[in-house]
C-alpha cells in the first residue's frame, strides 16, 4: 500500500474582487447551465495571475493555478513564499475550509489544522470551556479530550487563566491553547499556518519541538506555513516555493530556501537599480571583489548626490552581513569611518577590505547603508551584493560546521596549564 498520505492534483483556487467574492447568483447559474450541457465552466477561461504588485485588468484573480504535489507519511512539508503568493490559499483547501475551483486533493487520516489565531474559540466562554469546543470541532470525542485536557493545560502553560473568558486573553495566550489544542488531537496530518510568529520565542522552540517529536517518533505528517527560514530548516525536510499561486521549485527544505532567498536577493537587486535617481544622496555603484581562496574581499563603493546641498549632514557608510537563512550575523564598518561632505562633493568614490575570518559554508549577503546617523538613513540597498565562502581553514584543515553550533569558526590559541 502506498505511503502517500496526501495527493494534490491540478488544484487551481479561482476568487473574483471587489464586495462578491466568489460570483453572483448570474454567474452560478451561467455555471449550473453549461454544467448541464456538458460544457467547460466560462469562467475558468477568464482571470488573471495573483500578482498583488500589479493593477490588472479583470476582476477575477488566480490564487492558486496548476498546483501538483505528494507528501508522504512522516514527512515534513514547509510551504514558503512571498505575501499573497498563495500559501494560506493551499492550507484553507488542505483543511476543507474552502473548496478548490478546480484539480482533486485526496488525504488519508484525520486533519488538524491551525490556521487563524482562535479559529473556532468563542470568546465569551472559558478557556475550559473553548478546549472542549475546539476539540470537538476538531474531531475528537469528549472522552478523549477529557483524558488529555491536563496535559493541553500544561503545554499552553495558561493554568491559572483556564476558567477565564478567552476574550481577556492576549493573542499569545489565544494561540498558546489553539496550538495545545491541535498538537494533542493526534492527528494523522498537521497543517500549521504563520499563527506561531504570535507565541513568544520560548513557546515558539516549544511548539516546534512539540511537532518535530510527532513526525519523528510518531510517524506523523506536518505541512508548515512560515516566513522564518530558520524554523522551516530545523524542521521540515521537503519544501515548496510558491509564486503568484504557482509552485517553482519542490525540493528539500534546504535548497527551497535556498533557491526562495536568492530570487528574492535578485528582486531587491533589480528594485535598488530601477530607483537609482533620488534626490537625496545614493548608492550609486557597488561591486566585491574575491580575493581567490583567502577570508577577504574588497568593496568597492561610488556614492553620489544629484543635489549638493548644505542640507544634507556629514554621512558615513556601514554593510550588514547576512546568511542564507536571512539572519544578520555581523556589521561591516570602516576601521576609520570616512565622512562624506555631500554639501561639496556630487561624488565620492570608497574601497574597503572585509575579513571573513571564521565564517562557516555558506552563502552570505551584503545590504549597504549610507546615513548622517542611524536615525537619518539617506539609502538603504538591501541584499544587493552576494558572495559564498566554500570552507573554513584552520590550521590547513577545512572545519566542518553546522548552524547547531554557532556562525563562525573563530581562531583560539589554547595553553596547557598545569
Amino acid at each position: 500500500m502506498s505511503n502517500t498520505v496526501i495527493k494534490v492534483e491540478d488544484v487551481s483556487k479561482q476568487y473574483r474582487l471587489g464586495e462578491i467574492g466568489t460570483g453572483s447568483m448570474h454567474h452560478d447559474i451561467n455555471r449550473w447551465w453549461k454544467k448541464m450541457l456538458g460544457k467547460e465552466d466560462p469562467y475558468l477561461k477568464i482571470g488573471e495571475a495573483n500578482d498583488r504588485t500589479q493593477k490588472g485588468n479583470s476582476d477575477y484573480v488566480w490564487a492558486l493555478q496548476g498546483i501538483n504535489f505528494e507528501v508522504k507519511k512522516g514527512e515534513v512539508l514547509g510551504i514558503i513564499g512571498r505575501n499573497g503568493a498563495g500559501k494560506s490559499t493551499l492550507l484553507k483547501i488542505l483543511s476543507r475550509t474552502t473548496l478548490p475551483t478546480t484539480g482533486s486533493i485526496k488525504a488519508k487520516g484525520r486533519i488538524a489544522s491551525l490556521l487563524e489565531v482562535g479559529t473556532g474559540f468563542h470568546p465569551d466562554l472559558s478557556g475550559r470551556d473553548n478546549i472542549y469546543l475546539n476539540g470537538a470541532i476538531l474531531g475528537m470525542t469528549r472522552q478523549e479530550i477529557k483524558k488529555k485536557f491536563d496535559e493541553i493545560v500544561d503545554f499552553a502553560g495558561v493554568e491559572r487563566y483556564v476558567d477565564t473568558p478567552v476574550k481577556r486573553y492576549s493573542s499569545g495566550m489565544y494561540v498558546r491553547l489553539a496550538f495545545a489544542v491541535a498538537a494533542h488531537l493526534d492527528p494523522e496530518i498537521l497543517i500549521v499556518d504563520e499563527v506561531l510568529a504570535v507565541g513568544d520565542y520560548e513557546f515558539q522552540q516549544k511548539c516546534l519541538g512539540k511537532m518535530k517529536d510527532v513526525s519523528v517518533n510518531d510517524g506523523k505528517t506536518i505541512l508548515f506555513v512560515s516566513h522564518n527560514m530558520n524554523a522551516v530548516l530545523n524542521l521540515c525536510n521537503t519544501g515548496i516555493v510558491l509564486n503568484n499561486g504557482r509552485i517553482e521549485k519542490i525540493d528539500t527544505a534546504q535548497m527551497a530556501v535556498k533557491y526562495f532567498l536568492q530570487k528574492n536577493i535578485q528582486e531587491a537587486s533589480q528594485e535598488w537599480k530601477n530607483s537609482i535617481a533620488k534626490e537625496k544622496p545614493f548608492i550609486k555603484y557597488a561591486s566585491l571583489e574575491i580575493h581567490g581562496r583567502q577570508p577577504k574581499l574588497t568593496l568597492s563603493l561610488i556614492f553620489e548626490c544629484t543635489t549638493p546641498t548644505h542640507d544634507f549632514k556629514p554621512a558615513f557608510f556601514a554593510a550588514d552581513i547576512k546568511n542564507s537563512m536571512g539572519i544578520a550575523i555581523a556589521q561591516v564598518l570602516p576601521s576609520i569611518i570616512p565622512f562624506i561632505d555631500f554639501s561639496k562633493n556630487t561624488n565620492s568614490k570608497y574601497q574597503c577590505d572585509v575579513e571573513l575570518l571564521g565564517l562557516i559554508p555558506d552563502s552570505y549577503t551584503l545590504s549597504l547603508w549610507i546615513g548622517s546617523n542611524y536615525s537619518q538613513t539617506y539609502d538603504f540597498a538591501e541584499e544587493i551584493l552576494q558572495f559564498e565562502v566554500i570552507e573554513t581553514p584552520s590550521e590547513g584543515r577545512t572545519v566542518e560546521h553546522s548552524y547547531d553550533h554557532g556562525f563562525f569558526v573563530p581562531n583560539s590559541i589554547i595553553k596547557s596549564i598545569s
